[in-house]
């Protein structure tokens, strides 16, 4: 253990395990495109919770999210011999069951594309970035609102957002994934993950501008 820096020492035992993790997809990728069955099936009990959470929170609609979930899945079976290992099965997963959930949203005309964010307001803004309840905002929430209720705003402020940011915000914020893997499972660029980023994080503090900047208070 480094005596000197304890926070390094977890830094560099969380990386290990995320190394062992890769290696133990990558094991069971090669299986299955070698017709082993089992290694699948491991696959789908190693990820089937997180993309039915990811389908949900980009649906919201329990049904619709075990649909894509197994979509998502039969999928994978159908073209496992394509993944080349060049970024990590998740994030190939992510891109697949995002894609569909947005597939699923232009059936039910509930999408609609937002490009024009980063034409109109152009990619100069872009960048990591605050927090979405940054300084910027300018108070403490928790002056205003229990951490519950700023929670249930949260929440309804992120299911408001178009697909797009919706899907970057969950990635970053929820997922804690890197731009780099973010980039990769949407087919786009980092600038644009990193503009979408910006606009979706503008959007929230937007709608909750109202929560944090004492227009509504809480005895």
């Amino acid at each position: 253990m480094n005596k000197a820096n304890p926070d390094l020492s977890i830094s560099e035992t969380a990386g290990e395990r995320a190394d062992d993790e890769r290696e133990i997809d990558f094991d069971l990728v090669r299986r299955c495109q070698k017709g082993d069955e089992m290694a699948f099936s491991q696959l789908v009990q190693r990820y089937q919770k997180k993309v039915y959470v990811v389908a949900l929170g980009m649906l919201k609609n329990p049904d619709d999210a075990m649909d894509v979930a197994q979509e998502g899945f039969v999928k994978v079976h159908r073209y496992i011999g394509n993944f080349q290992g060049t970024s990590s099965f998740y994030t190939w997963l992510y891109r697949i069951v995002v894609n569909l959930c947005i597939d699923q949203l232009r059936r039910k005309g509930r999408f609609a594309g937002d490009e024009y964010d980063e034409r109109v307001h152009g990619a100069k803004t872009v960048g990591g970035g605050p927090g979405v309840l940054s300084s910027g905002l300018g108070m403490n929430p928790s002056k205003n609102l229990s951490r519950r209720e700023l929670a249930d705003q949260m929440r309804q402020a992120i299911d408001e957002l178009p697909p797009y940011h919706r899907a970057v915000i969950l990635m970053r914020e929820v997922e804690g994934m890197s731009y780099a893997d973010m980039a990769k499972a949407l087919n786009i660029s980092k600038g644009t993950v990193m503009s979408r980023l910006h606009h979706a994080r503008q959007k929230l503090q937007r709608s909750l501008q109202p929560y944090v900047d004492g227009e509504l208070t809480v005895d």
